[in-house]
């Protein structure tokens, strides 16, 4: 960042800030005089459906413009509540709606250059615009369950196992553990005394239930080796020390559930749909293409992949 623009910015913050304390301060109740306690209630009136947050210059900014403008910022910011990014859009909203009427004023809609421009982004709207609408239309629920049915009776079934174990520095460590545990000594005490993994020590060494693609292939190895029941008869090295694995339980992994995979089918039935209306679009249109001089015909090459549309929000 320049440093000429840190007092710009500092200013600014300023004075979102001294508004915001300001603004909590005009709300803040006095004293009620004996007339006001006296009368009754009066009844409040209902909150407009589309009510107007910002009026610049005698432009009014309704909700609904906001909650458009949440849309185009970044994926992570379109689906948190909109209370959370309010504030600050609405000032950014108040700084472009300054800029538009100063660009008006000057009459900037006016250069060719303009024109040419907001045909351009205009086109992009319509082709965003319908696109979503036609996925929306296509990508029913009920495609989305057919495709995940179909997904998981092609899926192999991964085995998993279930295991605990013990992580040491050394490996005069792990073999002295596993000396004491042939001794009888029990797994969870010595995990929660000795194991340097304090987060799965804390459970007895438990690790839960996970597939070979889960760990460092040195441990997978050694794990998937074991029977249930089974204990590592010698440490097991990996990058992070010395390990002692006992094996609790295996069993085939249950295929993924529908809301695991709901967010990749969505994507995928989007793409087919896109994809589909593009063939059919191209089979019935005339396209001539053509040199980037603009004169002779261009060779004729495969049609470009589709674009990957965006997954319309929830």
């Amino acid at each position: 960042m320049s440093p000429r623009l840190r007092p710009v910015r500092a200013a600014l913050a300023f004075c979102i800030v001294a508004g915001i304390a300001g603004a909590a301060v005009a709300q803040q109740p006095g004293p009620k005089t004996p007339a006001q306690s006296a009368q009754p209630p009066a009844d409040k009136p209902a909150p407009a459906k589309d009510p107007v947050v910002a009026v610049v210059n005698g432009q009014q900014i309704h909700l609904s413009d906001v909650e458009i403008a949440q849309q185009s910022l970044p994926q992570q910011y379109r689906n948190v509540p909109l209370a959370a990014v309010f504030p600050a859009l609405l000032d950014r909203m108040v700084d472009s709606k300054l800029v538009e009427q100063d660009g008006r004023t000057n009459k900037v809609t006016d250069d060719p250059a303009f024109k040419k421009r907001l045909a351009f982004v205009e086109d992009q709207v319509v082709q965003d615009f319908w696109l979503q609408k036609q996925i929306a239309e296509k990508v029913t629920p009920e495609k989305m369950k057919q495709a995940y049915e179909e997904k998981v009776k092609n899926m192999p079934a991964e085995e998993e196992v279930h295991a605990r174990h013990i992580l040491v520095a050394t490996e005069p460590e792990a073999k002295a553990i596993i000396a004491d545990l042939k001794k009888g000594a029990a797994f969870d005490k010595l995990a929660k005394e000795k194991s340097t993994d304090k987060a799965s020590g804390a459970e007895g060494g438990d690790l839960g239930w996970f597939k070979k693609t889960d760990m460092v292939k040195e441990f997978a190895d050694a794990a998937f080796a074991l029977k249930k029941g089974g204990l590592s008869e010698t440490p097991v090295k990996t990058q992070f020390g010395y390990h002692v694995i006992q094996v609790e339980d295996r069993r085939k992994a249950p295929p993924p559930s529908f809301e695991e995979l709901s967010g990749q089918i969505r994507q995928d039935l989007a793409r087919e749909t896109v994809t589909a209306m593009l063939n059919k679009l191209r089979t019935d249109a005339k396209i001539e293409k053509f040199n980037i001089d603009g004169g002779a015909p261009a060779p004729t090459a495969p049609a470009a992949p589709a674009a990957k549309p965006e997954t319309p929000a929830k």
